[in-house]
């Protein structure tokens, strides 16, 4: 298989570091160092979150900019995409960084129990989420955590409140949620194709199933995520070093499946994304 695979990065989450893994990176400045270690290993997405400085979960646009600045600085053509869960903030909180225009941005387009609540996302959220990222140029990549939120995600894409190529990723392994289960991935697959054929799609294996879900990916022909965000651990009790431990624990299945990993510029036109100027 020749298809580039793209692999996203998703650095830090949005638990405290003293539930997590004591190496995950908290500050904006962890957070550039630990990007740019990833992106020189192959990562050509990251996904981020910011801390406030107690390590709770923050949305201020303000060190959402300082790391933007950053990265785009040290992994000049790296694709920037923020996060809008529900985590970080209530309502439009959630959205208050889209102004800064990253690359891309999560959106989650309908709701679901995780471990211990109801992760809400209600319609008319949704939607003001979704404009404000065609507003600001924003390619969203759609996290479903069900097989509903594929079939909203392309009903939005025929309607226009989504524009341009989906891009769509299967979150799996999700206490209360959905289940890392083969054959509801290949399901997924299928779905996507069938609804939005021009669609491309990843997914996101969480805690033990990262591993799991990273091979499934690259052996389907689809793109795939890994960081510390969703798995802290190497295997069994073994802690995971560092995000870039991870992304070339991918880029090895990739080379196992004969699938090239995309540089930045190849992720770029894969997703319809423009070139920095």
């Amino acid at each position: 298989m020749t298809k580039h695979c793209i692999i996203c990065v998703a650095i830090t989450g949005s638990l405290p570091r003293k539930e997590n893994n004591p190496a995950v990176p908290i500050t904006v400045s962890e957070q550039i160092e630990s990007t740019q270690e990833a992106f020189e290993a192959g990562a050509t997405i990251v996904h981020a979150h910011v801390r406030n400085e107690d390590q709770t979960p923050s949305s201020d646009p303000e060190r959402f900019s300082r790391l933007k600045e950053g990265l785009e600085k040290h992994c000049p053509g790296m694709i920037i995409q923020f996060s809008t869960g529900g985590r970080s903030g209530a309502g439009k909180e959630r959205g208050g960084m889209l102004p800064l225009k990253p690359d891309m941005a999560s959106l989650s387009v309908g709701s679901n129990n995780f471990p211990t609540r109801v992760y809400e996302n209600p319609p008319d959220l949704v939607d003001w989420l979704a404009s404000e990222m065609r507003e600001y140029g924003i390619k969203p990549e759609v996290e479903a955590f069900d097989l509903s939120h594929i079939h909203q995600a392309a009903t939005m894409n025929k309607d226009g409140r989504i524009s341009g190529k989906l891009y769509v990723q299967f979150v799996m392994g999700v206490k209360n949620a959905m289940p890392v289960d083969r054959d509801v991935f290949d399901y997924y697959i299928r779905t996507v194709e069938r609804l939005a054929p021009d669609a491309e799609w990843c997914a996101a294996g969480i805690g033990r199933h990262q591993l799991t879900i990273n091979e499934w990916c690259i052996a389907a022909g689809g793109h795939t995520r890994t960081g510390m965000e969703d798995n802290i651990r190497l295997s069994g009790t073994e802690l995971a070093p560092s995000n870039v431990a991870l992304v070339r624990r991918a880029t090895e299945i990739c080379d196992k499946y004969e699938r090239p990993v995309a540089t930045w510029q190849e992720a770029r036109r894969i997703l319809d994304l423009p070139m920095p100027t």
